[in-house]
């Protein structure tokens, strides 16, 4: 459904456009409200309701609540019309399983601009129901009563006709009320001179109704009647007047039995929550008319049954309200579904409603007439939120008009409404806060609290309960801000008379490092996941507000020294434009981390660009060098790795033991395993030395040596808490014993790959894909070529070259045990050609080993112990396998 856009359609000449108010899905707060409404008609019909009942926890009231232009109204409009006439029911919206004339919908506007007043919502229900057709004589005497003494000389009919009451249900109501009077009046016999003094007619109906008299038998079952018109006609007495509505719509003969749905818009301007005077008014009239259904609309959640609010309103907890409690009552406690939750946040539109919005709010002959790619931006920076969508027609109209033909660009813009829209039922002390934690990713009280520099939490307390903060309850903290109320706060122009300077954005900045710095340094233990989201946000706001690196260099250095590799949230930056050592930090980690996902060249290429900008201290200047290093390592560029290690090395700092591992490495990658060796005793804990003897084990086949030293670094590690270093140390083991029993490798992959889990090393994944190659080498249906297919391209994608040699060593194994000499030739010269340049020659040795081939008479290899030996054993591998599978040799 749609009707005209009055504002589009005046921001134009061009009378071709067409400009329609398109309303888009909602479907399911339509299923929402038609389950609640069929369950209250069930209730309200069942035998046991009775709408005298002032103790029964209350089920007929439905919230919506959500962010300010996330369409509400347009919600509770297209509700009233669906409700008043079922072919104004969208065409997405299902049928409701009800009878539509006993629905009388009535929509009440409790917006400021509107002025709407406790007498006129009062009216406004008193005014629907008179289809029925007939007077409500307890209501209609009480209310007769009120208003005279509370507007002489003012006739009804009058101020029904001014507030647009008679416009909108016609003129009926004062012919009932009077109807009514003259009722009362000729049951009580009184002449008929005084049929229109209300105020006699009361007095002798009180009489009457004390005195227990028949003649007012009609009227003696409302057993609260005769109090209610003894009591002062005020506004608090008018308040309690629903209750007489209540009776007399429970006694209607069943075919005029109807149910008024009472939509109550904008809740948010009832009143602010320190003085709720017209909110306990409101309360208690849903309270006392327990058989009309209520559903509202506005920005925060009804906090009705929250106990901290007795004495401020009369009905007040969860038993009283359950199904608008956090957590509801037990069922059984409540009739008929009422612990059922009746508070719904309105979610912001999806990408495919937003684009459907846009595509019918502005038409030219039936096409829409902003294009599909404008679409897509428009429907990108609004994160649903239909305000920005409306606030986006009007810009593409405001640029057509000055002759501009719109374009995708023109709509990556934040607007001014938006924060205007957002602050404009704020206290100055939520507003504060609001723009402090619109530099937060996410953010709890205390952290809120800080950021904005209060001596106090209460104001960021009451902001966490506004719809524009959403809330992850796994997320370590556990609020965030609506993505686009975020970004036009902290972007848009703000025109605001509280409107922040530049030195008090960079002010609320630093508290916010500051705090998160704190909260890093203060946490107990480890502390892995604080870790990371304390750098995820400090990153971000160092890098933006140019602050020292401070805490961030501490925690680089924790985060680094894991080996887990988390992503981190600030985006790769422009590594041509590093202005700061936080611009250096942000990409040298943004670098190390990414490096699991990007050729190692371009790794080296990044972390080039961070070590000549020269902007970080010297410690992690050697970070970036010792990680180049090793990227050239795995590119096979050895010299230029050597000269990397070595001057990290020579430096002398935290990284000097790992330079002096990556020089082991380098020595028994040369094949200088008396050296590598020598080099590992030396290196102690911090150089992984247990780690580096298994590396210089493996390739002379001692596999229960090299696996004991790989246990002997992985208990190590778990002893240092170092997560990385734990699984790498495991995935090395079963790479070690893949060659030896199958069983054993199952229990130590399986134990791999759980150390693994949730850490991102993807060299050391790629060994246990190879582990596993050759734990199952030998067997004919484990489909080993196809598998090493699917791993060389993995490799290659990685620029990881050492590991594709571990994976034609692998073959090479395979193919020995399988006794195919063609294949074992093949991959021997396939691995003489990949390392012509001297690194990991060794490697095709070893395969001839395997084959029983001898070593080739020029090889530069010094082993360990000897070349006999070491042939011996690799060839007892595979006699061992080929015995295993039953292969005759």
């Amino acid at each position: 459904m749609a009707g005209r856009d009055l504002r589009a359609l005046f921001s134009t000449n061009d009378r071709s456009v067409r400009a329609d108010e398109a309303f888009t899905n909602r479907s399911s707060q339509w299923e929402l409200v038609a389950a609640a409404l069929t369950a209250h008609l069930q209730h309200i019909s069942s035998p046991g309701f009775d709408p005298e009942d002032l103790e029964a926890p209350r089920a007929n009231t439905l919230v919506f609540h959500g962010v300010g232009g996330i369409g509400k109204t347009s919600l509770s409009r297209t509700l009233e019309a669906a409700l008043a006439d079922a072919g104004r029911r969208p065409a997405q919206w299902g049928e409701p399983g009800w009878p539509a004339d006993r629905i009388l919908p009535v929509r009440i506007d409790l917006a400021r601009s509107a002025g709407t007043d406790f007498e006129q919502l009062v009216l406004a229900i008193r005014a629907a129901l008179t289809p029925i057709g007939r007077p409500l004589p307890a209501f209609d005497l009480a209310l007769r009563r009120y208003w005279e003494a509370n507007h002489p000389g003012e006739p009804l009919e009058e101020y029904l006709r001014r507030g647009g009451i008679t416009s909108r249900f016609g003129q009926a109501l004062p012919q009932q009320m009077q109807s009514a009077l003259a009722d009362v009046a000729q049951a009580l016999m009184l002449p008929g001179t005084i049929g229109s003094a209300v105020g006699q007619i009361t007095g002798a109906l009180i009489g009457a109704l004390r005195e227990r008299r028949q003649t007012v038998r009609a009227l003696a079952g409302c057993a609260r009647l005769a109090d209610l018109l003894e009591a002062e006609p005020d506004l608090d007495a008018l308040s309690f007047y629903p209750h007489l509505l209540a009776w007399e719509l429970n006694r209607l003969p069943d075919g005029q039995r109807v149910v008024p749905v009472v939509l109550l818009d904008t809740f948010e301007d009832v009143g602010d929550r320190t003085r709720r005077d017209l909110e306990r008014l409101i309360q208690r009239t849903v309270w006392l008319l327990p058989n009309a259904f209520f559903v509202i609309t506005g920005r925060s959640r009804l906090q009705w049954a929250d106990t901290a609010l007795q004495g401020q309103l009369d009905y007040t907890g969860p038993a009283a309200w359950p199904g608008l409690a956090a957590t509801t009552v037990p069922a059984a406690r409540t009739p008929n579904s009422t612990g059922a939750a009746r508070q719904v946040l309105i979610g912001d539109f999806s990408p495919e409603d937003c684009d459907d919005y846009l595509a019918r709010r502005l038409t030219r002959d039936g096409q829409p007439l902003i294009g599909e790619r404008v679409r897509q931006v428009i429907t990108a920076r609004s994160h649903g939120l239909p305000l920005h969508l409306d606030l986006s027609v009007a810009r593409f109209l405001e640029l057509s008009r000055s002759g501009h033909t719109p374009q995708p660009a023109d709509f990556d813009h934040d607007f001014p409404a938006l924060v205007a829209r957002t602050l404009s039922d704020l206290t100055p002390d939520e507003r504060h806060v609001l723009r402090s934690v619109a530099l937060l990713d996410a953010f709890d009280v205390p952290l809120a609290t800080r950021t904005a520099g209060l001596p106090h939490e209460g104001p960021a307390l009451r902001l966490t309960e506004r719809p524009f903060v959403r809330e992850n309850p796994y997320g370590l903290w556990l609020f965030h801000l609506h993505a686009l109320i975020r970004s036009a706060v902290r972007n848009a122009d703000d025109t605001t008379d509280d409107r922040w300077s530049e030195r008090d954005w960079q002010q609320a900045a630093q508290r916010a490092f500051t705090a998160l710095g704190e909260q890093h340094q203060d946490a107990p233990g480890p502390g892995r996941l604080l870790l990371i989201a304390c750098l995820r946000q400090g990153l971000r706001l160092a890098r933006d507000h140019r602050l020292d690196l401070d805490w961030l260099a501490p925690a680089a250095w924790a985060y680094v020294s894991d080996s887990v590799w988390e992503p981190l949230a600030p985006p790769d930056t422009d590594s041509t434009g590093l202005d700061t050592a936080a611009d250096a930090l942000v990409e040298l980690l943004s670098a190390l981390a990414r490096r699991q996902h990007q050729h190692r060249s371009h790794t080296v290429a990044r972390l080039t660009t961070v070590i000549d900008s020269d902007l970080l201290p010297d410690d992690l200047q050697h970070l970036a060098l010792y990680y180049r290093a090793k990227a050239h390592r795995d590119l096979g560029d050895s010299p230029a790795s050597r000269a990397g290690m070595q001057a990290v090395a020579d430096g002398g700092g935290r990284l000097a033991p790992a330079a002096r591992r990556g020089l082991a490495h380098l020595a028994r990658m040369a094949g200088d395993f008396p050296t590598a060796l020598a080099t590992a005793h030396t290196l102690g804990w911090e150089g992984r030395h247990h780690r580096v003897e298994g590396d210089i084990w493996w390739p002379h086949g001692a596999m229960d040596r090299a696996a004991a030293a790989y246990a002997a670094a992985r208990d190590e590690a778990e002893h240092h808490g170092v997560t990385g270093e734990r699984g790498n140390s495991q995935a090395h083991r079963a790479f070690a014993l893949a060659f030896t029993d199958q069983a054993v490798a199952d229990d130590e992959l399986a134990l791999a790959e759980q150390l693994l889990a949730g850490v991102d090393l993807r060299a050391t994944t790629l060994i246990t894909h190879i582990a596993a190659l050759a734990r199952d080498a030998g067997r004919t249906d484990a489909d080993i070529d196809d598998r090493a297919q699917g791993l060389r391209t993995e490799i290659r994608t990685a620029g990881v070259t050492y590991t594709e040699l571990a994976l034609d060593l692998a073959l090479a194994f395979h193919h020995a045990v399988r006794d195919d000499h063609d294949q074992v030739a093949a991959t021997i010269a396939r691995l003489r050609e990949n390392t012509r340049g001297g690194d990991l020659a060794y490697y095709g040795t070893i395969a001839a080993f395997m084959a029983g081939q001898p070593a080739p008479q020029a090889s530069p290899v010094r082993w360990a112990d000897s070349e006999p030996a070491t042939r011996e054993r690799w060839h007892a591998l595979v006699a061992a396998r080929q015995r295993h599978l039953g292969i005759s040799q």
